[in-house]
């Protein structure tokens, strides 16, 4: 009964050893695959961190600007010609003053975003920082 104790905690044991060598295996590979990509982004984070930039998360919870918003964000999914980068962009209003960030296709993405944002009514003014892509 002993033996057949300490047989099934040694099997126990070394499949949990195993399967632990293998998850390592796979995030490790998992990390040195994201190192090089394109969709690496960590720069762009940081300096989010730095609260030098407006963020998501600085949107106002008047009712007023968060229908500028959601109007504008309508009206940027509807255009199918946008690039799913520009559909994308972060739109930020407070107190009518709407942020544009994120990256786009081309200038010309980025001009047709701001023409939409000023468009909305009750639209202050439109700070557009979106990055082209292409020159």
């Amino acid at each position: 009964m002993f033996t057949r104790l300490l047989l099934v905690m040694f099997a126990l044991t070394s499949s949990l050893l195993l399967m632990t060598g293998v998850v390592r295996a796979e995030q490790n590979t998992a990390i040195y695959l994201t190192a090089d990509s394109a969709l690496e982004n960590t720069e762009l984070n940081v300096r989010d961190k730095d609260n030098a930039t407006l963020t998501p998360e600085d949107q106002k919870e008047t009712k007023k600007d968060i229908e500028i918003t959601a109007k504008i964000r309508q009206a940027v999914v509807r255009d199918k010609s946008l690039s799913v980068n520009a559909q994308n962009v972060k739109i930020i209003t407070r107190n009518g003053v709407v942020t544009l960030r994120g990256p786009v296709a081309s200038e010309a993405e980025s001009t047709k975003l701001q023409k939409i944002a000023e468009k909305m009514p009750g639209v202050v003014q439109v700070d557009n920082q979106l990055e082209n892509k292409a020159p």
